[in-house]
């Protein structure tokens, strides 16, 4: 039995109170917290939870991204493989999963829901809806992921409505890719049960997809950057909203994840409770994830910063085990067999000849 006890001032973000605490754990969860009276250093969090990302942006394994998101920490992550499933179909679903397990991180992924992403893309696979239902009935896949073809729910195509069909009847959540899409389509799209958008570039689009019932990710990653323009949805819906990278490239994984989102969204003027919930607890409501959330009985998954307003991480605890101290990460990294569907011949000098006709123009 492996037991130990923590003290600091524990941020209770659905009582939206801050406390000095001491939280018990026994073999990886929280048994009891106990109010002090003061006297202690650091804020004790949730840990923060990116609600969107490709890990494969990342050009990392997923137990090398677990490695790099604990110093920030991030301790799940809800994972939607479909760059590497656009490669290896099902088989590369199957790897990420087996992958992500062999480290105390949590990742929790989903089945692409459109490789290819549409019948104009030259793909290295493709996932059927028969396959889709497959791996939506194993208890290691938690969703359905991003909906990229709009077109094809409004138009009931029958290979998207029969991926939907498999979710639903699992109770499984399905993820949302509708970019500019507005008013009455947008509350189509919905209706078919996709709960979910991180395409909102504009506050009006995403205030139209949360008139119709869905959640806005508001994302800010290496390539796409839409904070700026939605973060108003923290005080207008702080319910509704959570924080997600969809794309992370490594350098900018390294500088940092969802505590600068945190931190910016803080000195926006948020209120603390409000970004907190959009860092560490919406994603995990929604989601239905076994994530812990800082009460008795809870997995001990937590951090403890130094601050309320730079979100510098100091430690990161995953299931009461400690994995990232002072910016380190004490991951180890793990032996993986990589797959590969790139083959060709090899090339001959004569292979990259250009015959020309008549003079040079040059």
């Amino acid at each position: 039995m492996t037991t130990f006890s923590l003290r600091g001032n524990l941020v209770d973000v659905p009582a939206r109170r801050i406390v000095p605490a001491q939280i018990n754990i026994v073999d990886g969860r929280i048994v009891d917290i106990v109010e002090l009276k003061g006297g202690v250093d650091g804020y004790l969090l949730p840990g923060f939870v990116d609600a969107h990302v490709h890990v494969e942006s990342s050009m990392l394994l997923p137990s090398e991204f677990a490695r790099l998101a604990v110093t920030h920490g991030t301790v799940a992550t809800v994972s939607d493989p479909h760059e590497i499933a656009n490669v290896l179909g099902a088989t590369g679903v199957e790897f990420m999963i087996a992958n992500g397990k062999q480290v105390p991180f949590k990742f929790f992924f989903g089945v692409p829901s459109c490789v290819p992403a549409t019948v104009f893309e030259t793909a290295g696979a493709r996932i059927t809806a028969d396959q889709v239902g497959t791996l939506l009935d194993r208890e290691d896949v938690w969703y359905l992921s991003e909906v990229m073809d709009f077109p094809g729910v409004l138009t009931g195509a029958d290979e998207v409505m029969k991926k939907i069909a498999h979710a639903r009847r699992l109770g499984k959540p399905i993820d949302g890719h509708a970019p500019g899409l507005r008013c009455k389509d947008a509350a189509r799209y919905a209706a078919a049960g996709i709960s979910t958008d991180h395409e909102c570039v504009t506050l009006d689009e995403a205030l139209d997809k949360l008139a119709c019932g869905m959640h806005i990710q508001i994302r800010e990653g290496s390539a796409a950057k839409n904070f700026d323009a939605l973060h108003p949805l923290l005080s207008s819906h702080p319910d509704r909203v959570m924080f997600c990278t969809d794309d992370k490239h490594p350098d900018g994984l390294v500088a940092g994840h969802i505590n600068d989102l945190c931190a910016r969204a803080v000195a926006a003027g948020h209120d603390l409770f409000n970004v907190l919930r959009a860092a560490c607890t919406n994603t995990v409501a929604h989601y239905q994830l076994p994530v812990g959330q800082l009460r008795v009985g809870d997995p001990a998954d937590f951090i403890v910063v130094d601050d309320l307003v730079g979100f510098r991480v100091k430690r990161t605890y995953i299931n009461g085990a400690l994995l990232a101290e002072n910016g380190e990460t004490l991951i180890e990294s793990v032996s993986t067999k990589r797959l590969n569907n790139f083959h060709c011949d090899p090339r001959r000098p004569l292979d990259f000849r250009t015959p020309t006709k008549g003079a040079s123009a040059w």
